[in-house]
């Protein structure tokens, strides 16, 4: 892969808040991870479903592209193929509305898995591993100055600076998923008899707020005791671009 920025968290920081967002100011300098990046981190988002029959492919190709530095990679389960005779067992409706918003905005026909969408921008079938690395490789070369996104040490709150907002807004948005691999064995459907294996399987989506390109401060949703990640997406109300985004 010709991409190779730098994803990571640094030494704890001192940030001073003066932002309004959509939770209570601190009166005091909060403690934060600072994310820093030579490049921002590209967004892979898989949808794609336990009963398709191309997804267990397209699984393996995220699930390579997730290790690789400066992407973070999500699986968003749908729940439009459980006719078939499997119900998902990871799928949630909301995250079928997130790909049909994307449908929208990338003026495509239809919604279909595996679908691969990179940066809320660019979109490829995810059993196509060279198209999906070419828009991931495009992405890449692609940045343009993001807000830039610290978590506070304690994990309950995570401050996006400054910078230009797009036409018609953006907001932040908390992706809570659990790391690493996942295998579900189906019994039903076109998969029946497979152990499909899945990668930063998305367990929640929470709009956190408005972004109006000033600093702000909002508060992240409880990820309770399991050990899952939440990555936050600074993402266009119009057109879904992702203008910036970082994994905790």
């Amino acid at each position: 892969m010709r991409f190779r920025g730098l994803f990571m968290c640094g030494a704890a920081a001192v940030l001073v808040a003066s932002a309004v967002g959509s939770a209570a100011q601190p009166s005091r300098p909060d403690r934060v991870v600072r994310v820093a990046t030579v490049k921002e981190p590209v967004v892979v988002e898989l949808f794609t479903a336990q009963g398709c029959s191309g997804c267990p492919e397209a699984n393996r190709v995220v699930e390579t592209l997730s290790e690789e530095p400066g992407v973070i990679a999500l699986t968003y389960a749908v729940d439009y193929w459980d006719y078939l005779g499997w119900p998902d067992t990871f799928a949630r409706p909301e995250f079928a509305q997130r790909q049909n918003a994307y449908r929208t905005a990338l003026r495509i026909r239809n919604v279909y898995t595996p679908q691969v969408v990179i940066d809320g921008r660019r979109q490829a079938s995810g059993a196509a591993a060279q198209a999906v690395q070419q828009a991931v490789d495009a992405a890449a070369a692609d940045r343009s100055p993001p807000p830039q996104i610290e978590f506070r040490e304690t994990g309950d709150r995570v401050g996006v600076g400054s910078g230009r907002v797009p036409v018609g807004g953006a907001d932040v948005w908390a992706v809570t998923y659990t790391p690493g691999p996942q295998t579900v064995t189906v019994s039903q459907g076109d998969n029946r008899g497979q152990a499909v294996r899945h990668i930063n399987v998305v367990r929640s989506l929470k709009k956190l707020g408005a972004w109006s390109g000033r600093p702000a401060l909002y508060a992240l949703p409880s990820r309770g005791t399991t050990g899952d990640a939440v990555a936050v997406l600074v993402q266009a109300r119009a057109d879904r671009h992702i203008l910036s985004a970082a994994a905790l």
